[in-house]
């Protein structure tokens, strides 16, 4: 990984850095954004995502899957 700590990421993170980050195929990682609750932010076909909001989501599907 590129990037050593949380705040050295992106501010935007693309599907490539979310598949980088949670080691999955980057058509996963595109899955994974389209679905419903998923912070996306979508620039005409362009789809990122805020990192402090992807690590705020993800803490929350960690939470629902105990």
């Amino acid at each position: 990984m590129k990037y050593k700590n949380q705040e050295d990421l992106p501010i935007f993170l693309t599907a490539g850095d979310i598949a980088e980050l949670l080691k999955i195929s980057k058509p996963t990682a595109y899955g994974l954004m389209k679905q419903d609750g998923f912070p996306l932010i979508q620039f005409g076909r362009s789809m990122r995502v805020n990192r402090d909001e992807f690590f705020l989501w993800l803490s929350q599907k960690q939470g629902t899957s105990k």
